[in-house]
This record gives structure tokens, sequence and C-alpha cells, in this order.
């Protein structure tokens, strides 16, 4: 058994980012814009639709992201975060705002580049629900080909769930909100009680804003279970922690496959290699 890590996968990272073990003194680095991203969106043959809102905060050309429950964000987070410096934000009150100000720190500092252990993938261009399977293939394309049987789905993505059903892989969906899926399955609201119940883990970058993520990582250490993670939160965050729990991890950072028609960008690092994953991925 692996042994638990000292302090949260926020603060491992935010620690050495004050000291400056990525790039310039963060105290020296403000960020000049932030905005908030809303969305809501219902596919054409979906049953049903959902909300999504991002706390964004831009740093030179770099543009760091935390989703936050749609409503939840106090009006004057945006204030708190213009003329800030990274390194105060990294102490803010609010986890979404730390998130988004370390998230923009290390795609100013460690962008997602093949330099970096990244291999960019495009999905194409395509209408939403389109692209958001062409997304779901190349993020169900990172677990391991063979090894697993059933998969913790941890933030419901119904593309998901589709592509793990498509290649005949079982599923438990997990979501604080539960309720049920598209094809009328629970949706259970306490991850961590179905732990045991699963041989592989694919968990929204979500996880990392609202605190549920540590746990996770903990049982992928203490098990060896593979742990995939598909991240518009804190994307350029959770790639730094490969090996550390984690085995994948599909970065996409902003701007994010829903807000346009054209091809957009994801960043993939770990997972089996090319050549071992299943055809029609995205190219």
């Amino acid at each position: 058994m692996t042994a638990t890590l000292p302090g949260t996968a926020l603060e491992r990272i935010a620690g050495p980012a004050r000291a400056g073990a990525y790039g310039p003194d963060p105290a020296g680095q403000r960020i000049a814009l932030a905005f908030t991203t809303a969305q809501a969106v219902r596919h054409d043959g979906r049953a049903r639709g959902y909300r999504n809102e991002v706390l964004s905060l831009r740093l030179g050309a770099a543009v760091g992201s935390c989703a936050v429950e749609p409503g939840g964000l106090p009006a004057d987070a945006l204030t708190d975060c213009v003329g800030a410096s990274v390194a105060e934000l990294l102490d803010h009150p609010l986890t979404p705002v730390r998130v988004a100000a370390l998230d923009a720190y290390l795609m100013h500092c460690r962008p997602h580049a093949p330099a970096h252990g990244a291999r960019p993938v495009t999905v194409p261009a395509g209408g939403s629900l389109e692209k958001s399977r062409a997304r779901a293939r190349a993020v169900v394309g990172l677990l391991p080909v063979g090894a697993v049987r059933r998969v913790l789905v941890v933030g419901v993505v119904n593309s998901l769930l589709e592509q793990l059903r498509s290649r005949g892989l079982g599923y438990l969906a997990c979501d604080l909100k539960g309720g049920t899926t598209e094809w009328g399955e629970p949706v259970h609201p306490d991850a961590l009680a179905r732990l045991d119940d699963c041989d592989a883990i694919l968990a929204s970058g979500m996880t990392l804003g609202n605190g549920t993520l540590d746990p996770l990582l903990a049982h992928a250490r203490a098990t060896g279970k593979p742990l995939v993670l598909f991240a518009q939160t804190g994307s350029a965050v959770l790639a730094r922690l490969l090996g550390d729990g984690v085995s994948a991890v599909s970065a996409e950072p902003y701007p994010f496959f829903w807000l346009d028609g054209g091809p957009s960008l994801l960043h993939l690092y770990g997972g089996p290699p090319p050549s071992a994953r299943p055809a029609g991925g995205v190219r």
C-alpha cells in the first residue's frame, strides 16, 4: 500500500508554485481579467439537459478555470481577482478562486505541450453533441485496454456513459446531485461508498474544485486502480498529478469544446499508447 501523501492535492501543487518551482515568483504575476462563462444545454435526442458555470482568470496569454455550481459564486469574487497577484489568490478563501489562479499560473509557466508530456488531439468541428461524443471517445480511450470491467464515473456526462456502453464496459454513475442517467440508471450521490465496487475510476476535474478529489487519489494509490481525469477545471493543475494516483488526464483548457462549433483541442497525458487504443478515437 502506498502511503497517503501530506496535504491536499491542490496544496501539493500550490506549495511549490508559491516557492517559484514552476516559473516566476507568483507574487509578481497579476491577474488582468476575471470572467465567468455560463452554459445551458439539452442535446437533440437527449431527455435531459444541464447547466455549467465556470470561473476563469487570465494571466498574460494563459487562462485558468474552475467550474462552480451555477449561481454559487459570490458577486464580489471577480472583483477580488482582478489586479490581484497569483500569490494572493492562492490564499483566497474560495477554493474555486485558488484553483483558477493556480491553473492560470501553470498554464502560463507550463502550458500543455509535447515538451511537458502532452499529446494534443483535435476534436473535429461539428454540433454540440457531435463534439461531446468525439471528446468522450478520446477520454474513454485513456482507460487501460482489456483491464477494466466496471468504471466508477464521478461527474455524470452522458456521452461518456454512452461511450462506455458502446465498448461493453460496466459503470457506476456518481454525482453529488443524484438522479438518474439518460438510460434510467440510478446516479449515486456518494461516490466514495462505491469505490470498492469498481476496478477503474473516471472522474471530472470538478472534483478538484469541490474538494472531493483527494479520497479518490488515496484509493487509487492504495489499490493501484487506474484513475483517469477529464478536466476543464484545473486542467494544468491536474496534469501535475500524473503518477500521484492519477494514471491519465484529458486536459481541456479554455476555450472549451462547447463554446464553438469549430475544431478544438484536448491535451492527453498518460494512458495506453495510441496504437493500443480502440479505433474511432479523436484525430
